[in-house]
């Protein structure tokens, strides 16, 4: 009976996670602009908290720092919405100049003497597919980003419930004073995670504007700020976020550049990737490789290319998660990277 009675449970979570899944997938529209503000929302409220511990309402701390983020984020939006429209605009000449950038890779190993007829590496590079993909990329976020309004918005909610709502779960749990502290902790860890992160991508993003603009690549804010938000994903999203710039450098000034500009992103990842962010945040705050690969997939599928950015930091969720139970704790321990 014992045995019925597990192997039920295992098949009963299992569809629910499919249901949940195929739910998720349906309603993309509006289940990734609230994944955002919850983001936004666990971000902000340290500085809410601190100001709150200043002496500021509640309120009050909610609304300043709300402002000073409509304000960043009104000033970035119509910036990163009028570069986008820019790369878009621009993308059939950038994949006609690839095409001629590769036609002159071939003519050049021909006059070393080079049979470039068994060479169908270069033959097979389809540059409006690359520079297509691309904006297609470029173009998600920038949708995502036209619902700035309904993401603040439902941020500030969200912090104004957040502090009657261990009140409300307090009520709800039988446990209140063993489950609570768990609870607390949990939600520390998930803001202590995004906090960190998002200071070390923003720290990233703005080395490589400052690499790019030292390049003379086009549009160096653009590439920065994706540099920032792919690199949310550890290792793949850096590889992701080096490739259009580098492109983009060949494309504008050929082979040299492009090779100093992927030298700039080596190092620049190599420096935050292995020395930065283990010293900031610990080698407990990680996930292996295979994980970040298999959830950049699965939430890529479900959410689209907005979905890989959200990927690890909602994976990451999961494990601080899985973590704080001991029946758990070994999932945690699978998911993590190695020690």
């Amino acid at each position: 009976m014992d045995g019925t009675g597990s192997t039920s449970r295992i098949l009963v979570t299992f569809a629910a996670f499919i249901v949940i899944v195929a739910g998720m997938k349906a309603a993309a529209t509006i289940v990734v602009p609230v994944l955002f503000a919850l983001f936004l929302a666990v971000i902000c409220s340290s500085p809410v908290s601190w100001l709150v511990g200043k002496g500021v309402s509640a309120w009050l701390a909610i609304l300043v720092v709300m402002l000073v983020i409509i304000a960043v984020s009104s000033f970035v939006t119509g910036f990163l919405g009028a570069s986008v429209t820019d790369f878009v605009r621009a993308s059939p000449r950038y994949a006609t100049a690839l095409e001629h950038r590769v036609s002159g890779i071939y003519r050049w190993l021909d006059g070393h003497g080079v049979d470039t007829d068994n060479i169908d590496i270069l033959g097979k590079v389809d540059a409006s597919m690359v520079m297509g993909y691309t904006a297609m990329v470029l173009n998600s976020l920038k949708d995502v980003l036209a619902n700035g309004f309904l993401i603040i918005v439902t941020a500030v909610f969200m912090l104004l419930e957040a502090s009657s709502f261990p009140k409300k779960l307090g009520e709800i749990l039988d446990d209140s004073d063993g489950s609570m502290p768990q609870f607390e902790k949990i939600t520390n860890e998930i803001k202590r995670y995004l906090a960190l992160k998002t200071w070390i991508c923003l720290s990233t993003g703005i080395v490589a504007t400052v690499l790019l603009i030292a390049t003379g690549v086009d549009n160096p804010f653009l590439w920065g700020s994706l540099t920032f938000l792919l690199n949310y994903i550890p290792t793949i999203g850096s590889f992701i976020a080096a490739i259009p710039p580098i492109l983009l450098a060949f494309v504008q000034y050929g082979f040299t550049k492009a090779i100093i500009v992927a030298i700039g992103y080596v190092v620049l990842n190599l420096v935050i990737g292995n020395l930065v962010e283990p010293r900031v945040m610990g080698k407990g705050l990680g996930l292996s490789t295979l994980v970040v690969f298999l959830s950049l997939l699965f939430w890529g599928w479900v959410f689209g290319p907005v979905g890989m950015i959200l990927s690890v930091p909602l994976t990451m969720m999961t494990k601080i998660v899985l973590e704080s139970r001991e029946d758990t704790k070994w999932i945690a321990i699978i998911l993590g990277s190695p020690k």
